[in-house]
């Protein structure tokens, strides 16, 4: 059995790879930690500290959603406030009417998960919400239904109000999601776009038949931002550069960034160049290829930026 590429590997354990910003990592970490500390001042109020530790533990994903994720579907508003009062309803009720514990819990996650589909309210962290009405102890089962209002709603909007005044000041990551500022709309080759409607989109996302956790608006403010970088420059074979690194732009297993490591001088697109795959499809590999045939696979320039390949931006278009 081969030894399996390293990209692989990370997209069979689900690693991420997206560049995010050390700016956009330390605001999560901020706002999440503000969020949290809010909530742990109220439900030491309510109830006795081990079903407090357990009640902020389910805030604790939520905050993470808020804070790292704020734009997410899981997110918004509906599905964290929605999501928490549904599911406390449903495990408090559980906790009531089935007199066996473990019956009861997994019944009120279950019963939850359901509930939150149907409602359009799916907040993985509601689960615990559910959960911790039947595991929680004597003080919480003592609260009955007031649980769902204290703490859990109280709890819910206090992290949602700091997730609103905290994300405010940074206009890429406004909340709600609806408060982002958007992208201008792109004026570049209007002729050589082509358009996705919303019908377009909805009928994509009906066939993967799956929970996509990224909003219909994000998903459209990718495209627009990779069509106008896609559309703003095409390499000719003149412009290669000796010791440059070039990708051909395609996904997944297809992806590959090449540098040329020599070449021959004879001028034109006729002359060679020799090539090393640097990333992806290939990699450690090497070839010959005509500039004209080159030009043809590189879609455009690229550099090494920590683990991640970024597009050059030409001067031009900067």
């Amino acid at each position: 059995m081969g030894k399996m590429p390293k990209n692989s590997l990370l997209r069979l354990l689900g690693i991420e790879l997206s560049p995010v910003s050390h700016t956009e990592r330390m605001l999560s970490t901020v706002g999440g930690f503000l969020g949290i500390y809010g909530i742990l001042q109220i439900s030491a109020v309510f109830v006795s500290p081990l079903a407090a530790a357990l009640i902020v533990a389910s805030m604790g994903a939520s905050a993470v959603l808020l804070f790292a994720v704020p734009h997410g579907p899981l997110s918004q508003p509906w599905p964290v406030i929605g999501g928490h009062l549904v599911s406390a309803v449903i495990g408090v009720s559980c906790a009531k009417l089935v007199p066996d514990a473990l019956l009861a819990a997994a019944l009120a996650v279950g019963l939850a998960i359901g509930a939150m589909h149907y409602l359009r309210c799916i907040h993985p962290p509601g689960g615990a919400s559910a959960l911790v009405a039947v595991v929680g102890g004597s003080s919480v089962h003592a609260l009955g239904y007031q649980y769902v209002i204290t703490p859990v709603l109280l709890n819910v909007l206090v992290i949602v109000t700091v997730a609103v005044l905290f994300n405010y000041p940074f206009a890429w990551r406004r909340y709600p999601a609806a408060l982002k500022k958007k992208p201008p709309p792109s004026q570049l080759h209007p002729q050589r776009r082509s358009s996705i409607s919303h019908e377009d989109l909805v009928y994509a996302l009906s066939e993967v038949d799956s929970f996509i956790d990224v909003s219909e608006q994000d998903l459209l403010a990718i495209y627009e931002l990779a069509t106008q970088r896609s559309l703003s420059q095409q390499l000719v074979p003149d412009e290669l550069r000796l010791g440059h690194f070039y990708s051909n732009g395609r996904y997944g297993n297809e992806w590959s960034v090449r540098q040329i490591v020599d070449q021959s001088h004879t001028s034109g697109a006729a002359g060679d160049i020799i090539y090393k795959v640097l990333a992806g499809d290939g990699r450690r590999s090497s070839g010959v290829a005509t500039r004209k045939e080159f030009a043809r696979w590189a879609k455009h320039e690229v550099y090494r930026d920590d683990e991640n390949w970024r597009r050059v931006t030409p001067p031009e278009s900067e």
